[in-house]
């Protein structure tokens, strides 16, 4: 997972369950083939190949034109242009009033078939009877399908080539750079103006983070909530973090990690272990959010709490420049206004 616990302890399950708490918690903490293959750019038809992050060379003998992703792959490929061949999705889609999850991003949630909108939800008669392709999604643990339950994964893999995308232990802009890849090697153009303008506006804003980190060094904790547990999260391996604290973020880094490596749980009454003064909360739906947390006498008392130094953290972004820009927008714009607590 990336910011909180996950479904194997690791990021899968927590995150899995699209941080949904399970398993004990919820991960809160949770052609171009540039190293490979990448064949027919810009083509929509033709022998397609990519080398995964899997190592794995994935060849097709026409390119992909039914693709079925994870929903925040999905909308990652669909901001750099890849949009009519995704026909189905699988994860957080769809928030119970019917509106889309934050996770869609952009792409039009009524237009793709669900395949599954939580965790263990993967519908296999329906994924096979969109004749699919291609399969995509993230990889947060070598080798795991991000989203792909491990009880019937036997039966998913067969029915279309696969491609992973590693989603972790590696920069923010990295896998960016790798979903540009795969979206080219698909036929997206990345100079198309509305790549280029999201790529500009992600470059503008990790400026403008270096330079609030610089002028107001204030501490900040990557944190979430869950009704047991107060999760600090690990910017040494969150992909987002690792890329923050690149731009001279002052994130805490938790001295004693669980399994997996993604977060240290806290019980409520040891929330105060870290003395942060910006709170970058999970702002995902199924944890605790600041309304929630009021309960939590040891909350309150947190120093940034009192301060009202807290700001929304999405952690599990979309792999864009277009998803990622307004995310470290927002944590600039904190850093900016925060003030020291101790």
């Amino acid at each position: 997972m990336s910011t909180s616990p996950n479904v194997t302890l690791s990021r899968r399950g927590i995150l899995a369950a699209g941080g949904a708490v399970g398993i004990g918690a919820l991960l809160a903490a949770c052609g171009g083939d540039k190293g490979s293959g990448g064949a027919n750019k810009g083509a929509g038809t033709g022998p397609w190949s990519f080398t995964d992050d899997r190592k794995q060379k994935v060849s097709l003998k026409n390119s992909p034109q039914r693709i079925v992703a994870f929903t925040g792959t999905a909308a990652a490929l669909h901001d750099f242009g890849i949009d009519d061949r995704i026909v189905g999705v699988f994860g957080p889609t769809k928030l119970k009033n019917g509106k889309p999850d934050p996770q869609a991003g952009d792409l039009d949630v009524d237009k793709v078939t669900i395949i599954g909108n939580a965790y263990n939800q993967f519908n296999v008669e329906k994924y096979a009877s969109l004749r699919p392709d291609l399969l995509v999604t993230n990889m947060y643990e070598p080798g795991a399908l991000w989203f792909v339950p491990d009880d019937s994964k036997d039966k998913i893999t067969p029915l279309a080539k696969t491609v992973a995308i590693t989603s972790a232990r590696v920069p923010l802009v990295k896998i960016i750079e790798r979903y540009a890849d795969l979206a080219e090697s698909l036929g997206a153009d990345l100079r198309a103006k509305k790549v280029t303008d999201a790529k500009a506006r992600f470059e503008h804003a990790s400026e403008r983070l270096r330079k609030a980190a610089k002028a107001h060094p204030v501490k900040v904790l990557a944190c979430s909530g869950s009704p047991d547990l107060f999760y600090a999260s690990n910017p040494g391996i969150n992909a987002d973090l690792m890329y923050y604290k690149s731009l001279g973020v002052d994130l805490i880094v938790p001295d004693h990690l669980d399994k997996g490596g993604y977060f240290e749980s806290l019980s409520w009454e040891n929330a105060d272990k870290y003395k942060a003064d910006l709170l970058l909360l999970d702002n995902r739906t199924a944890t605790l959010q600041p309304k929630d947390l009021t309960a939590k006498p040891s909350w309150a008392k947190l120093p940034a709490v009192k301060a009202g130094q807290i700001t929304p953290w999405s952690s599990e972004p979309r792999f864009s420049y277009a998803g990622a820009a307004p995310l470290i927008e927002s944590l600039a714009k904190a850093i900016e206004v925060a003030k020291k607590t101790n």
